[in-house]
């Protein structure tokens, strides 16, 4: 019985994507750009066993719930599919930060679970192939099989989705750059899964086009300041980007708020830093919780007191273990 435990970092999207493409390939409705935070790391293990009668899944600790096991037998199937395999699979999975409650958990979850079933199969995996595959689970884990700055394709076949997948971006700005990411709502479940928000956002908000036609635009001027090393430049458009999509949501009908007081108190003390000379920039996810694009130097001043992490740039998703069962 093979096993492989593998770990990935979730990513912070710095372009965002929010919205689906029609279908079952989980393709992305635009492409988008993040940084992979070593501070956020997801750790599964996956043992395919051919005594099992379904798949299984623990997921921190407790057994997952039906739509989690359903989402991760999904993925196992494509696995399974591809490696000609038949056996069922036992997975533990565990976040070392809160789950599904905005800071990328599905991302850095079906990072580490493709790459672990796909070992465990006996299957060799581009990264590409293997980026392809994690985005079957999550759109956004397609880019946490990378590290550092990630760029995502939207692809533009919608019958295959062999052209959708991410790829790693080289910056200047990789080792300069920190992420305070500000813990808001004691890390709770968020109340709207971001599939659903973003299927709703798109068929009711009269945001949501422009939104789709802003994407390219910011996802150039991204990459520039990337290569250019403009930390002011790529702040900037993150900071921009992260309020369009939020205007989107809150503009469906009806609204898919995800802010809390609490967010709107630590955009203003964002923007207060700024005026004071530091290198701080918001982004919000699907979820409460405030980010900021800092640097190393500036990160202690931007966490200031409060429920905080401070992580660098992560590396991409990796096997920590092989071994085989009884």
């Amino acid at each position: 019985m093979p096993i492989t435990t593998a770990r990935a970092c979730a990513n912070i999207a710095l372009v965002k994507y929010w919205g689906k493409r029609p279908g079952p390939l989980n393709l992305p409705a635009a492409g988008s750009l993040s940084l992979t935070l070593a501070a956020l790391v997801t750790t599964t293990q996956v043992a395919f066993d051919p005594a099992l009668a379904a798949d299984e899944l623990v997921l921190d600790g407790r057994p997952g719930r039906p739509g989690e096991l359903a989402r991760t037998t999904e993925l196992l199937d494509l696995v399974r599919a591809e490696a000609r395999l038949a056996a069922r699979a036992r997975v533990v999975s565990r976040n070392e930060f809160p789950t599904a409650s905005g800071l990328a958990s599905s991302a850095s979850g079906f990072a580490a679970l493709a790459l672990a079933a796909a070992d465990a199969a006996g299957l060799a995996l581009s990264p590409r192939a293997l980026s392809i595959l994690a985005r079957r689970g999550s759109g956004s884990a397609a880019r946490s099989v990378f590290g550092g700055f990630v760029r995502m394709h939207a692809g533009l076949h919608a019958g295959h989705g062999d052209d959708a997948f991410a790829e790693p971006l080289g910056s200047p700005l990789t080792d300069r750059v920190r992420m305070v990411i500000a813990i808001v709502g004691g890390g709770a479940p968020k109340a709207h899964g971001s599939r659903s928000a973003m299927t709703h956002t798109a068929e009711t908000s009269p945001l949501y086009r422009a939104w789709i036609e802003l994407v390219p635009r910011d996802l150039a001027a991204a990459e520039a300041a990337l290569a250019a090393g403009d930390l002011e430049q790529l702040g900037a458009i993150a900071e921009a980007n992260a309020l369009a999509m939020h205007a989107s949501a809150i503009a469906a009908r009806p609204a898919v708020i995800y802010w809390q007081p609490a967010t709107l108190t630590a955009l203003a003390e964002v923007r207060a830093l700024r005026a004071a000379g530091r290198a701080a920039w918001a982004t919000i996810d699907a979820g409460p919780h405030v980010k900021v694009l800092t640097t190393e130097a500036d990160a202690p001043a931007v966490a200031g007191v409060g429920d905080v992490l401070i992580s660098a740039a992560g590396g991409p998703a990796a096997v920590v273990e092989r071994g085989r069962g009884a």
